[in-house]
């Protein structure tokens, strides 16, 4: 159940942490973000051009449109530019070594933002959300719902999607979803009709709503020509809204085919509207603004020679190094809490909703 308290606590704790203020001097922050393709983005990098101007510090803000040779090329510019700290969101997070050992030499200090950065001991720092919980949110949502919506159903038909296999978070999602269903499908609640399990075969890559529409397609016409799909594990919003599109598209919503229950991520507004419509079943709220000040944080913390707070010392290993980490509390919405969770926190306006 979604507690306003706490999540008002919460909020309260992480603001503690990066009072504006206090940045010890003025200094330059490169920004790297991944893509404008989708909204989620587009927020991270205004939230923090926004907090850490608001910090006293100039701010040099990027987007690589999903290319790789293009974020490399933004980040030794902004070396170039002579910044001070680097907040990078990768692309690819095993791609940047040689570009984050130039940093480093540069005395640049560097975050990475809510994708680890692979096979470099040059991170300082780790800015993100727990991301195996949102894989167990994702999960127990679609299990809710195939409770509320298919309780005379079993075993239940359900397909799974993951994300980018570049992207270390989409492993953090899979497994920690897989951990909910994982014993469904021992104990035959549920069945994977397409056999296809296990991020090799599941995986999107960067996370394209066309390759999950298109996957979907085939998964449809090859496995469920005499039986329906009851559920779909899908990781992002984005992937939520092909594969909706590839269910509607043979009929699922209409007659006799009940829309299966479709999990997402980000809780963005066209996904949030479909929640609303009674399409996607439900998505994980990541509070950007919260997100931002966590980072905002750490950066006045090293400015100022001192330790960024951090909650997790074990969990991140990029290959090289355990990257000290801040992880925050993601939220599980659905219809049944949407407003009070999106509204109530002014994430979103009721006329957004609308």
């Amino acid at each position: 159940m979604f507690n306003l308290r706490k999540i008002a606590l919460a909020a309260a704790s992480i603001a503690a942490l990066s009072v504006p203020g206090i940045a010890a001097a003025e200094g330059m922050v490169g920004i790297s973000m991944p893509t404008k393709t989708s909204a989620r983005w587009i927020d991270d990098g205004n939230n923090m051009v926004k907090q850490f101007q608001e910090a006293g510090y100039q701010t040099d803000l990027q987007y690589a449109d999903d290319d790789i040779p293009n974020q490399l090329a933004q980040i030794e510019n902004m070396i170039t530019k002579g910044v001070n700290v680097l907040v990078i969101a990768a692309i690819d997070g095993t791609t940047l070594s040689n570009a984050l050992a130039n940093a480093k030499a540069a005395d640049v200090k560097i975050i990475a933002y809510d994708r680890l950065i692979r096979d470099t001991p040059d991170i300082d720092y780790y800015a993100t959300f727990d991301n195996f919980k949102v894989g167990v949110e994702q999960a127990t949502t679609l299990v809710d719902g195939l409770k509320e919506r298919f309780p005379d159903v079993k075993p239940w038909n359900v397909e799974l999607f993951g994300g980018s296999p570049d992207d270390n978070n989409a492993f953090f999602f899979y497994d920690g979803a897989m951990s909910v269903i994982q014993p469904l499908i021992d104990d035959g609640s549920i069945v994977i009709p397409s056999g296809q399990m296990g991020m090799d075969k599941v995986g999107t890559l960067r996370w394209d709503p066309a390759t999950a529409q298109s996957r979907m397609d085939n998964i449809l016409s090859a496995n469920y020509t005499d039986k329906q799909v009851n559920g779909v594990l899908s990781p992002y919003d984005g992937l939520s809204i092909g594969i909706l599109s590839s269910l509607k598209g043979v009929g699922y919503g209409s007659g006799d085919m009940k829309m299966p229950i479709v999990s997402g991520q980000d809780a963005e507004l066209q996904s949030v509207k479909s929640i609303q419509a009674g399409e996607q079943y439900s998505t994980i709220f990541k509070d950007t603004r919260e997100l931002a000040k966590v980072t905002v944080g750490m950066v006045n913390a090293m400015m100022k020679g001192e330790e960024p707070q951090v909650n997790d010392t074990e969990t991140y290993n990029n290959g090289v190094k355990v990257v000290p980490s801040y992880l925050l509390e993601p939220v599980a919405v659905t219809e049944k809490n949407l407003t009070d969770v999106l509204v109530g926190s002014g994430y979103y306006t009721e006329d957004q909703l609308k």
